[in-house]
């Protein structure tokens, strides 16, 4: 196993590839701006896309500094098991599956029945 081993080189930090005879594309500083008042300025090619949000080093998303006004998507809001059981099932209906499960419940401890509220 050592014979195949590379000596002398580190190879996860080296690059054996150099910088002759690249072309790099031209740059443009953007800028964004979070409500906490950060700003971020990063690098992007003249020929990007930029995007109008950017997430802050606080977290927080951070708007395109005199840019356009960014598009947000309509949010769904979360449905709760409360809610995908409603779906299925009336209040009435639920009710009556609850008193069967706690007489099942407690004749299974051995308790007496209890008699029902009107």
């Amino acid at each position: 196993m050592a014979e195949r081993s590379l000596r002398g080189t580190n190879l996860s930090t080296l690059s054996l590839e150099t910088d002759e005879g690249i072309a790099f594309s031209e740059r443009q500083m953007v800028s964004y701006r979070c409500e906490q008042g950060h700003v971020v300025e990063l690098p992007f090619s003249v020929e990007a896309d930029v995007p109008a949000l950017w997430e802050c080093r606080c977290g927080l998303e951070a708007k395109l500094i005199d840019g356009p006004e960014p598009e947000r998507k309509p949010v769904k809001p979360a449905r709760t098991h409360w809610d995908m059981l409603l779906e299925r099932r009336s209040v009435p209906e639920l009710e009556e599956l609850l008193d069967e499960r706690l007489t099942l419940l407690r004749e299974s401890r051995g308790e007496k029945p209890r008699k029902k509220k009107s």
